[in-house]
């Protein structure tokens, strides 16, 4: 089998916005404050990457590699790093699709060009707007789900995706260590709500939980 993460046409896009990312304490930003709504928040931010690490990645590929799931969820594209990780894994095992979400159109843009570049770009389907809303018509069942956007909303959208979870799905959440995500993890490491759940060490945390009771 085929491990296209390392290879043309992805590796180099993967780099090359990789080290955009590097730049990210560089990007303008707009104005917005702890009050602004998300779409505020996303069009201030337009311009940063906000990316997974480059070990996140790899584990979010290597899950998917093993886990075969058939329909994949993203919550919060931005430009794409993340997406492509989890498209390559799709697309090597030759079975599965990419559902993303994202609020900005300039990152809706962007991402679905950076996909094209690499190749990938039939097997993501990434939905424009509030993923409270465009998230609630993706098909079940979920096999594996990305918590990568707006930290305060990662517990609303996986309340809102968990009637579609299948049995043994993989929730991963980034940043795990951010102090916006402790109501979040607080749900999932309770064994009452039906997760297994372990953090994993990479920058900022992830948190990797599976749907082990419905």
């Amino acid at each position: 089998m085929s491990i296209s993460l390392h290879t043309s046409p992805v590796r180099p896009v993967l780099d090359r916005l990789f080290a955009a990312a590097d730049r990210d304490d560089d990007a303008p930003v707009g104005p917005y404050s702890a009050h602004s709504g998300v779409q505020e928040r996303a069009d201030a931010l337009e311009a940063v990457y906000m990316p997974i690490s480059e070990r996140g990645g790899e584990l979010l590929y290597s899950l998917i590699r093993a886990a075969r799931p058939q329909t994949v969820v993203e919550f919060g594209t931005s430009y794409g790093i993340s997406t492509l990780h989890l498209a390559a894994a799709v697309a090597d095992n030759g079975t599965g699709h990419v559902y993303g979400s994202e609020l900005s159109d300039t990152k809706v843009e962007a991402a679905r060009a950076n996909l094209a570049e690499a190749g990938l770009g039939e097997h993501v389907t990434i939905l424009p707007g509030d993923a409270l809303r465009t998230l609630a018509d993706v098909p079940g069942p979920i096999g594996l789900v990305l918590l990568d956007g707006w930290k305060d909303l990662y517990l609303p959208v996986l309340r809102l995706l968990e009637p579609r979870l299948a049995p043994g799905a993989l929730v991963v959440a980034d940043d795990s260590s951010f102090p916006t995500v402790a109501g979040y993890l607080d749900h999932v490491r309770d064994p009452a709500n039906g997760y297994v759940s372990v953090s994993f060490p990479v920058e900022d945390g992830m948190e990797i939980s599976c749907r082990a009771a419905l």
